[in-house]
């Protein structure tokens, strides 16, 4: 039977982003499962919501590449080890994996790791896969972990990440005074079929492309309209400056917009009549993808990387060989005289991400380290007492002018 678990998961910032995201929603999946949810940062924005869901927020500057910093905190993290005898530990990202493995090590608890993303094949990116299990975000960023960072096929296991259902229902639209204040902010959009690509700006996401697929279809006919969501890098904003003049460029300025960055995605996503992901680098997940097809939004996309396993699994008729312009065009053309139907069930869901990265906690504790970790832990609980009787001693108070 699986038992609670005390589990901590280690990172360099709570703020925003992906592997952030991860972290809560598996957090909060933790607590409410039932099991004892610790992590380990350097602090962030989002920290007041960890603590609020449930899980405690320990602040150790585990977030510095500097090598001398990050040796420092093996000591301090070893000791919150000895102190809340963690069951498992799992560490998101490198430099925490780094000191994770030192200490976890020394105390003889299990390391978990997850690899997001395609990390430069190096010594350093390598400690990703050192854990005694390694979690891939996909089966693409699995395969690259084991071609590229040199993984041990036999301890990897591909979780894909998830949506909360609830907040991305199928079927799901805003409300009436969000319509409301949209179309008063776009009254371009009234009437067409709107073709969304949500994506930071970035050359590799296909915003160059979206440009000439709209001006295909328009010339076409197709009462369509295009909407570039995201916006650019702080340093980046000269692509962003060559996106919009390409725009002009092509004749498109009344048939493309550029939103910028807006914090109302999913509402954008729930009046679109597709989306698109056209990264021209394989996605490491594709969530925004997912995000739309929990809507029940028609998507497609090119066909690799993480898109292509969720295009696989929910709308594999949405799936367009890499930088098949024509393809996609044709695609479109017939989603616009006939919409696809978006199945309404899919597996890529946080409920799910959280059940299957349980799992692993639960093999690596049952099978990793059985006996010796327990006899290692006996030693920790003895030393704390030996140590706890010494500190608590009136000669050691004495000695060390400490008053209690």
């Amino acid at each position: 039977m699986n038992h609670r678990l005390t589990i901590l998961q280690m990172l360099p910032e709570l703020n925003v982003g992906g592997v952030e995201q991860g972290v809560l929603d598996s957090a909060r999946g933790y607590v409410q499962r039932g099991h004892h949810s610790l992590v380990i940062s350097a602090g962030g924005t989002k920290v007041p919501q960890l603590e609020a869901e449930g899980t405690r927020h320990i602040t150790l500057p585990v977030h510095s590449k500097n090598p001398a910093t990050a040796l420092a905190m093996v000591p301090r993290v070893l000791a919150v080890l000895q102190q809340e005898q963690p069951d498992v530990i799992h560490a998101r990202s490198r430099v925490p994996a780094w000191i994770a493995l030192l200490a976890a090590r020394r105390a003889g608890v299990p390391l978990v790791t997850t690899v997001h993303g395609f990390y430069t094949p190096n010594f350093y990116s390598r400690v990703m896969t050192r854990g005694e299990r390694v979690i891939a975000v996909s089966a693409t960023v699995g395969d690259y972990a084991v071609q590229k960072l040199g993984a041990d096929p036999a301890r990897l296991r591909v979780i894909h990440r998830g949506v909360h259902r609830e907040r991305y229902p199928y079927g799901w639209k805003p409300d009436a005074e969000w319509q409301r204040r949209w179309r008063g902010q776009y009254p371009e959009l009234a009437e067409k079929f709107v073709v969304t690509l949500p994506a930071r700006l970035s050359r590799w996401k296909g915003q160059m492309e979206f440009i000439r697929v709209v001006a295909a279809l328009v010339r076409d006919g197709l009462p369509i309209h295009g909407l570039i969501v995201g916006g650019p890098h702080p340093r980046r904003q000269d692509y962003a400056d060559e996106v919009a003049r390409e725009i002009v460029r092509a004749g498109m300025s009344g048939h493309i917009t550029m939103t910028g960055h807006r914090g109302d995605l999913r509402e954008i996503l729930a009046v679109s009549g597709v989306v698109l992901s056209l990264s021209t680098d394989p996605e490491a997940f594709g969530r925004t993808t997912v995000e739309a097809l929990s809507l029940g939004i028609p998507t497609a996309g090119y066909d690799h990387g993480g898109v292509h396993e969720i295009l696989d699994v929910l709308l594999p008729s949405g799936k367009v060989p890499l930088r098949d312009t024509d393809a996609l065009c044709r695609l479109l053309r017939r989603w616009y005289k006939s919409p696809p139907r978006v199945s309404p069930h899919h597996p890529f869901t946080v409920d799910h991400m959280v059940d299957e990265t349980l799992g692993v906690y639960h093999e690596v504790c049952r099978d990793v380290f059985p006996e010796a970790r327990r006899e290692i832990h006996q030693e920790i609980r003895q030393e704390i007492r030996h140590q706890a009787s010494i500190d608590h001693s009136p000669s050691h108070h004495a000695a060390t002018g400490h008053v209690y």
